[in-house]
């Protein structure tokens, strides 16, 4: 057995199936199937019950993977300290970003730290914040952005954002001429959110029953563009940070928040009590240099 036999049994866990394993690890079904075979003979157990449409993990299967999963995660980290420790300025980062935010501003910071380092890789993965915060405590991701405040035991972080949020409506809307809203004044309101994977959703939620009501949700969405198109069809309102506001295409008036004042907080968060690599601590380091060099006003 080693280490190939236990990442191949974890990806074909993953997909279910041999052949779409062997696709996503470019090698042919017979090899992998092969490899799942003699790792069986060596552990003298059987790890999938194949009686099934899909393969489905027996309980010695399930077993094993928690345990093949740690050992692949150490495996994967000697390595990445082996380069380092060998001066190799290469790597592969794997961030969440939130598709609420303002990409635009990190995709051109992302490339000129390319053109300072162009042997290490990326990897971007869109989610809510709550998922984000979820795949770096699982190792899924080495870095991510969220909404503060997060988990202070779990996580450092770097603040690079803070903005108002903004009642967002459609011209034709009472509200449209005010230069700023109590939230008191949005109990009757249909409002059009993020979903709960967006700890906007929270902030939101928690913001209108502290003011007295539980908010009247008529929709859910994870593409700020959407929501635009929804509030410019007369489908609700909503409320969003002001750099999104600003972005919407559609002819759309933004109101100030107050009583409470709502802001959001953005931050770049990584797990505390791990190893970070040379890729990622160099990305940190630049990154967070350039976000307050231009952070925005709001």
């Amino acid at each position: 057995m080693d280490i190939r036999h236990l990442k191949y049994f974890i990806e074909v866990s993953r997909f279910q199936s041999f052949t779409k394993a062997a696709e996503h690890l470019f090698i042919t079904q017979p090899t992998i199937s092969k490899m799942i075979k003699n790792l069986e003979a060596d552990l003298g157990a059987e790890l999938f019950d194949r009686s099934h449409k899909q393969l489905v993990l027996t309980d010695a299967g399930r077993m094993i993977l928690g345990q093949a999963e740690t050992i692949a995660r150490a495996f994967d980290s000697l390595q990445t300290e082996l380069n380092d420790l060998m001066g190799l300025q290469k790597g592969h980062i794997r961030i969440g970003l939130p598709p609420i935010m303002d990409a635009d501003r990190f995709i051109k910071i992302l490339g000129e730290f390319h053109q300072l380092y162009p042997n290490i890789t990326f990897q971007l993965q869109e989610n809510g914040t709550k998922k984000i915060e979820e795949d770096i405590r699982e190792d899924l991701l080495d870095v991510g952005i969220t909404v503060l405040p997060t988990k202070a035991e779990e996580f450092h972080s770097f603040s690079f954002m803070r903005e108002d949020l903004k009642v967002v409506v459609p011209p034709a809307h009472p509200l449209a001429s005010r230069k700023q809203v109590r939230m008191e004044e949005l109990e009757q309101e249909q409002l059009i959110l993020f979903n709960k994977d967006f700890a906007l959703n929270d902030r939101i939620t928690d913001a209108c029953r502290e003011a007295g009501f539980s908010p009247k949700v008529v929709s859910e969405s994870t593409q700020w563009d959407f929501i635009g198109k929804m509030i410019a069809s007369h489908l609700g309102i909503s409320i969003l940070p002001h750099s999104v506001s600003r972005q919407l295409q559609e002819d759309l008036c933004a109101i100030k928040v107050v009583k409470p004042m709502l802001e959001w907080d953005l931050a770049i968060i990584w797990r505390k009590h791990s190893y970070v690599s040379f890729a990622t601590t160099e990305w940190l380091r630049f990154t967070q240099e350039r976000l307050m060099m231009e952070a925005p006003s709001t």
